[in-house]
């Protein structure tokens, strides 16, 4: 279990690693994570950066380094980094990095409670949701391919680790799709005697004849 950090939301660590660059107004920041794409790799709440922003400050990991104005728009205050803020940006990329965290994707929660559905709607759900990572994986990679012949490895390694991630699903979800069409699946039988009855299956008849994939 990872540390109980004093700014836990996700978007603090991206504004620590943006003001690490040079000091910024939270306009900027915000510029320089839309440009950057960050929006891809968390979820980010627009409207909280400032209440972030405000956390960071309070907790010492960020301060007010100056107050700008430019032309007739208000006064901004321009923040950069603590020591403080470094140690804790770093302390925070090494745990997340070194240590892998149990991860809740909301397909890992429908699949537990799958079997309300019937084997039939599975099939046809899976096939759907095969057909749209086939399609964004095929985007993906051309998007990545077209970025490496401009842009160091180094800014796209988490671009390359969300298509790794996703061709995992991929395989994944291809190989129960077509396991469901075979009828391949151990106990499916059963499963749909259930829901064509509406009777409650045994457990035993739900274990089928086959072992379960590795």
């Amino acid at each position: 279990m990872g540390k109980r950090r004093k700014v836990g939301n996700l978007l603090g660590l991206h504004i620590l690693a943006t003001l690490s660059i040079q000091p910024m107004h939270p306009y900027e920041i915000a510029a320089q994570l839309r440009a950057f794409g960050k929006d891809q790799d968390i979820k980010i709440q627009w409207g909280s950066l400032y209440t972030v922003v405000q956390n960071l400050e309070k907790h010492g990991f960020i301060v007010a380094a100056e107050t700008v104005r430019e032309g007739r728009r208000p006064e901004r205050t321009v923040y950069r980094l603590t020591d403080a803020g470094r140690h804790e940006m770093t302390d925070w990329l090494r745990e997340l990095i070194g240590r892998p965290e149990q991860d809740y994707p909301k397909l890992r929660s429908a699949l537990s409670v799958a079997g309300v559905l019937s084997p039939d709607e599975m099939i046809e759900l899976l096939g759907q949701r095969l057909e749209i990572l086939t399609a964004e994986n095929r985007a993906a990679r051309a998007a990545l391919a077209a970025a490496r012949r401009e842009v160091p490895r180094l800014f796209l390694i988490e671009a390359e680790y969300a298509l790794a991630v996703r061709v995992a699903e991929e395989a994944w979800v291809s190989g129960l799709h077509r396991e469901l069409l075979d009828g391949s699946v151990p106990g499916i039988a059963a499963w749909r005697r259930a829901h064509e009855t509406g009777a409650i299956p045994d457990i035993s008849a739900l274990m089928g004849d086959g072992p379960p994939p590795e």
